[in-house]
């Protein structure tokens, strides 16, 4: 099994030709895959088609898409279609989203989060996969199917923080998505609660864990880089519970102390290219199948182009680790430079 290694568009784009760039630097340095996560402004899944219609065709996930924006039929037909627009694997996680959000949305919030979150999973997963469906639950009664139809792989997991949900994802999911997570807490609590879930069930799901990096340069600081990429997951308590079960002194109303327990931790991967490549190759170490490098905290100080430098430097040292990484022989895709886009905004 490849140590697959993937990277974030860092952006809510408001402007879709601004993640063309960032498709044909996946092609150039050979990522795995290209993840968006959830967009409020141009809306993930059509983001990622006009990336196909573009031409550049990839293979692309979403991390972590809110479940309360769409019934699971549509989840499965949104990411069905994306794998056939593509051409290529499709992943997608979901996630509860925050309770105030939740009741914003749809009025109340779920009373078990992580149950919710497994029903709708375990639905959209089978239809996407031309499954018939029929399930009675607490949130979903479903009794149907898509009409069939051949695609690329399309994968739909779940976030995970605490063991309950791990156990539900290694029930229900192909994949389970670890965000801040520290390795520690990945190798105690993540992994044997998914495995847990998944045993009598189904071969666990693969797990893949997003990674905050910046590369060491003059003038940068990685606690405000830190700050500047998981200032609000660092004020969300559930977040914080997890990091301090995890063995970090971190509390939701000190966000300041957050980040440089980040940076302490070796959770907020910080340093030359070599170093970073280093501390990813930890992840895989431990059974992480995908790591996806989230360079949002580059982005947000330093702009899009800074990021695309970051990545390049990088995935560089991750070849020179590993020449086996991926196969050689280049996409024919040139050097690519982003500019940036005015008001895109941030999505973690």
């Amino acid at each position: 099994m490849p140590n697959r290694v993937s990277f974030m568009f860092p952006q809510q784009p408001t402007d879709p030709d601004a993640i063309i760039p960032f498709g044909q630097l996946a092609q150039e340095i050979r990522a795995d895959r290209l993840w968006l996560g959830q967009s409020l402004r141009i809306e993930s899944h059509p983001a990622l088609a006009y990336l196909a219609g573009s031409g550049c065709r990839i293979s692309v996930g979403m991390a972590v898409a809110l479940m309360v924006l769409r019934h699971p039929y549509d989840a499965a037909l949104q990411a069905r279609s994306l794998a056939r627009l593509m051409r290529h694997p499709v992943a997608i996680g979901y996630g509860a989203a925050y309770p105030s959000y939740v009741r914003s949305v749809r009025g109340e919030a779920y009373t078990k989060p992580a149950a919710a979150v497994g029903e709708f999973v375990d639905i959209a997963r089978k239809l996407a996969n031309n499954q018939a469906v029929s399930h009675d639950g607490d949130q979903f009664s479903v009794h149907t199917r898509l009409p069939p139809m051949q695609t690329p792989k399309v994968e739909i997991g779940a976030g995970v923080l605490r063991p309950g949900m791990a156990r539900i994802a290694g029930r229900t999911s192909d994949l389970a998505m670890t965000w801040l997570t520290p390795l520690n807490y990945i190798e105690e609590v993540v992994k044997p609660a998914v495995e847990e879930g998944a045993r009598g069930v189904q071969r666990p799901p693969r797990i893949v864990s997003v990674v905050h990096a910046g590369v060491e340069r003059k003038g940068r600081s990685p606690m405000l880089l830190a700050q500047h990429g998981s200032v609000s997951h660092l004020q969300a308590p559930h977040y914080t519970d997890m990091l301090r079960k995890a063995g970090l002194d971190v509390d939701a109303s000190d966000p300041v102390s957050g980040a440089r327990e980040l940076v302490r931790a070796g959770v907020y991967l910080y340093g030359d290219p070599a170093h970073i490549a280093a501390e990813i190759a930890k992840y895989h170490a431990l059974g992480v199948d995908e790591v996806v490098i989230n360079p949002t905290s580059v982005s947000n100080m330093y702009g899009l182009q800074a990021a695309v430098d970051d990545l390049r430097e990088i995935f560089a040292a991750l070849d020179a680790q590993d020449p086996t990484r991926r196969p050689k022989g280049g996409s024919g895709v040139a050097t690519v430079s982003v500019p940036d886009v005015a008001g895109a905004g941030q999505l973690r």
